[in-house]
């Protein structure tokens, strides 16, 4: 499995820890002691997942995650002592696609970042401006969308919102998040808008319309 996970932990025992189990899998691994590092070396090399530690100096796990959040769909695996559903929440709603508490079995935290790193060589490919899951196809360039093959009559915003789900599989979207991604900062709709453009995309992608799952409490997700 030849792929990079950056683990973002100021602890440098649980980050040689996790570096180990890691590398015994066959990944490559680069470290950060603090958030700003971890923005740092994320910039600066090709990541494939990160695990990241919350209660990290100079910048936050949830700081970095937000920051991440903002130009790439990377994993995140959470790491944290916190307990509380609150810190969950907060870190499925920056997008984060899973979470480990402390203290943890190492041989679950590698069986978690195995099933994430084996999601990029499955159902989405991108060739040409074309992205598919699951029969589901958004061409950018022509602007239309297939179902197994037959094309669809989308809205310009039921285009972008599907095309922003996809870009995004497998993560949590707020209603907030699609509301500004989608429509922009500037547009002042309720968020029910958001939930009516999901019921006729799923109308409109018949029986394809499982693909987007409400996350009760959240928003939703492209699975």
């Amino acid at each position: 499995m030849d792929k990079t996970v950056l683990i973002a932990e100021d602890e440098g025992r649980m980050r040689e820890l996790i570096s180990d189990y890691l590398k015994r899998e066959g990944l490559n691994i680069i470290e950060a002691s603090d958030g700003e590092e971890a923005l740092e070396k994320f910039n600066n090399e090709h990541i494939d997942l990160i695990i990241l530690d919350i209660m990290m100096p100079k910048l936050d796990g949830f700081s970095v995650c937000r920051t991440i959040r903002k130009t790439s769909n990377v994993y995140i695996i959470i790491l944290t002592a916190k307990e509380e559903e609150y810190d969950k929440l907060l870190g499925y709603e920056l997008g984060a696609d899973d979470y480990v508490t402390k203290p943890f079995s190492p041989k679950v935290l590698v069986a978690k970042t195995k099933a994430l790193l084996k999601r990029t060589d499955e159902t989405i490919s991108t060739i040409e401006g074309v992205t598919e899951i699951k029969g589901v196809s958004v061409n950018e360039l022509s602007h239309s969308v297939t179902v197994d093959g037959e094309e669809i009559d989308l809205s310009p915003k039921e285009y972008d919102l599907l095309l922003y789900l996809m870009k995004n599989k497998g993560i949590v979207l707020s209603r907030d998040s699609l509301l500004n991604k989608v429509w922009g900062f500037d547009y002042f709709g309720d968020l029910r808008t958001v939930d009516t453009h999901i019921k006729r995309l799923r109308q409109k992608l018949q029986n394809k319309s499982d693909i987007i799952s409400t996350v009760r409490g959240s928003g939703y997700k492209l699975e």
